[in-house]
């Protein structure tokens, strides 16, 4: 991005999206880090903006006393530390603006802010005293403006309590910016750090009253919900005449010690501003900021508070339907250089499946969260099921076709000869068998014809048998006895290519079992070291608070607050409860590994609804085949008393292919053939 975009724009006191930027945003699949910068207008937030951006230009500073910035502008630029990540700068509209005069629309912004944000810096002018801090009145409004629970699940007060506990988890890193400070870092005369005079003016005062209990509240927010805190104070930049051209001075031109604080608060970012990240740990990506944008701004335009929970579910539906379509792409694309190489046999089609279906799982994973129930795992399991159902049924047929052709161009020269009458002469029966066995043995030595290669010269053989038999039958110089061995004989074979064919098929099915049983165990593999990693991150959150909680309660116990200390060890214990809930996690897998389980079938019902939709069109086939041969039976009744031709076997007059009708007991289906007619 060149230069920053409004992302909500302010206008009459309502905040709006604005479509290009976040269409901009969800066009960055990389994660973001996200750093928000908060404060009073003119007070040169603006300018700390452009300077983590690395460019002099670029947020409006002003030379004026009105305000620049309306809304809240985006500008997206590589993070300088942190290959394959987007740092997205935020710079919100001042607060307190006298022309805007309007409180409510203020806290909103600042709500926005934290919402959005995984580093908020707010930015004040002078020094940490109570007015700085009382401008800071938003925070205390956050538990009104900012839900971590849907209003169902909190509906108790110690709901209401454990989900204040919780914030600590999601809310960002806060820096306090003290510009144009002149004072010494000194208290009781001794010097300090600039966090331990943040921490001094954060310090409660004891007893009270309801002049303590005012000076505390926003103190005691700002120490509850942002445990990591640090402050950076600056020195003027300039001479005061010098400042309405801040922005085209050169470094060298500004203040030497102005540029060492502004340096260490731009290292100190990049170095530990984190991924934007949910409740839960998962990693935000600029697609998924949009999406929080439009859901936060929506409901707050609705009139209602925005909720991290429902926000979270939404965006985990769309991210989840996402990680599907992801997923499915991945396998198709997976499965797109065997599909050029079809036909082939079924072991190679189940090595490019079996990995293509890890693969897409695996990038399923990656990018769904909160699929509890499994529904997004199923709807991508069904969707490969379908499509590797689909490609198994092209390769059929593509076997299919290459069998039948190769079969069809082996046995022109056979056909040439019975046209010629070669066969229709005594001893012709033993030439027809020669040549016959001789095509049945180069198809079969013919390589790559697929799935299908048996179950076609089963077909075929049964649409030969019926020529084969009234060559038998014409052969003068064979005797009955003969002829009745050579019938037994033709029957034994047939039946030994049947039992041929249905080994084809029964390996077939085999394998599918057999990878049915492997995918199951892909998936659970990965499925358990997703929970892990989900359950390191929820720890991690977990504990977080906790060493936060811990962290403040001994600060108030240092300063005498005894009063708080039972409430705070409640607030403890309770998240460390929850730290790690073994039996919600033992739920979860068996949840997802019966989701797994039931996914795995879907592949076998597509492929056996094919599977029996073809039989029924072997059976109009073979039907429409049996009513032609009556009707031709009887034509051929009525011409029975005419003399063959010298040296022409019955029933191989002309077309042969006419007398192709399997006999009784072979031909036709049963239940475990699969050959095509269609």
């Amino acid at each position: 991005m060149d230069s920053p975009m409004c992302l909500i724009e302010n206008g009459d006191g309502k905040l709006r999206v604005v479509p290009e930027a976040v269409q901009y945003l969800c066009g960055i699949k990389q994660h973001v880090v996200v750093v928000a910068v908060v404060g009073l207008y003119r007070t040169g937030k603006s300018y700390l903006m452009n300077k983590l951006s690395g460019k002099r230009n670029g947020f409006a500073l002003g030379a004026t006393i009105q305000s620049k910035t309306k809304g809240i502008w985006m500008w997206c630029v590589p993070h300088p530390l942190k290959p394959d990540h987007t740092l997205v700068l935020l710079d919100t509209e001042g607060l307190g603006d006298v022309e805007k005069g309007d409180s409510e629309n203020d806290a909103w912004i600042f709500c926005l802010a934290i919402l959005l944000s995984s580093t908020l810096v707010y930015n004040s002018r002078g020094t940490i005293d109570q007015q700085a801090v009382e401008h800071l009145q938003y925070v205390s409004e956050l538990t009104e403006r900012i839900k971590v629970k849907s209003p169902g699940a909190a509906s108790s007060r110690d709901n209401e309590e454990g989900e204040d506990a919780e914030y600590v988890q999601f809310f960002p890193n806060f820096i306090w910016a003290v510009r144009d400070f002149t004072l010494l870092l000194e208290i009781d005369g001794r010097n300090v750090t600039e966090n331990q005079y943040l921490e001094h003016s954060l310090e409660l005062k004891k007893g009270g009253g309801m002049k303590n209990m005012m000076y505390n509240l926003p103190r005691e927010c700002i120490r509850k919900y942002f445990p990591t805190r640090q402050c950076f104070v600056f020195p003027s930049p300039t001479t005061p005449d010098k400042m309405p051209h801040l922005d085209s001075m050169d470094d060298g031109e500004l203040c030497e010690s102005f540029q060492r604080v502004a340096n260490a608060f731009c290292g100190y970012i990049f170095q530990i501003s984190n991924v934007k990240t949910l409740k839960g740990g998962h990693r935000v990506t600029g697609k998924m900021l949009g999406h929080l944008v439009n859901t936060y701004v929506s409901t707050i335009a609705q009139g209602a508070v925005p909720c991290l929970e429902n926000a979270v579910l939404a965006l985990a539906g769309i991210e989840n339907r996402a990680a599907v379509d992801e997923g499915l792409a991945v396998y198709r694309k997976g499965m797109e250089e065997v599909m050029a190489l079809f036909p082939v046999d079924i072991g190679h089609i189940s090595t490019y499946h079996l990995r293509s279906d890890h693969q897409a799982t695996q990038v399923f994973m990656e990018r769904s969260f909160k699929d509890d129930k499994g529904d997004y795992l199923k709807d991508l399991a069904k969707a490969i099921s379908e499509q590797y159902a689909n490609l198994l049924i092209q390769n059929e047929i593509a076997s299919e076709k290459k069998c039948k052709a190769l079969l069809d161009d082996m046995y022109t020269s056979m056909a040439q000869k019975i046209t010629e009458g070669m066969y229709a002469v005594p001893g012709g029966y033993d030439i027809y068998c020669n040549h016959h066995d001789n095509l049945v043995a180069q198809y079969r030595a013919t390589p790559e014809k697929g799935v299908r290669a048996e179950e076609i010269l089963d077909q075929f053989l049964r649409d030969k048998s019926q020529e084969k038999n009234s060559i038998l039958q014409a052969d003068k110089k064979l005797t009955e006895n003969e002829k009745h061995i050579y019938e037994e004989k033709e029957k034994r074979g047939m039946a030994e290519q049947a039992v041929k064919t249905e080994k084809e098929i029964q390996q077939q099915l085999e394998k599918q079992i057999q990878d049915n049983e492997k995918i199951h165990q892909q998936k659970f593999c990965l499925l358990e070291a997703k929970m892990v990693q989900e359950a390191e991150d929820k720890k991690q959150d977990f504990e977080k608070a906790v060493y936060s909680k811990l962290q403040e309660h001994k600060k108030l116990l240092d300063k005498g607050f005894t009063e708080k200390e039972a409430a705070m060890n409640e607030e403890i214990q309770s998240l460390k409860e929850k730290a790690f809930d073994k039996v919600e996690q033992s739920q979860f897998l068996k949840t997802m590994t019966q989701a797994i389980i039931e996914s795995l079938p879907n592949v076998l019902g597509h492929y056996y609804t094919y599977k029996n939709s073809r039989e029924q069109r072997k059976a109009l086939v073979f039907q429409e085949r049996v009513k032609n041969f009556k009707l031709k039976s009887g034509a051929a009744g009525k011409t029975s008393a005419m003399p063959h031709k010298q040296n022409e076997a019955p029933g191989v007059v002309g077309n042969p292919q006419n007398q192709h009708i399997p006999p009784k007991g072979n031909g036709g289906t049963t239940a475990k053939s699969t050959v095509s007619e269609v």
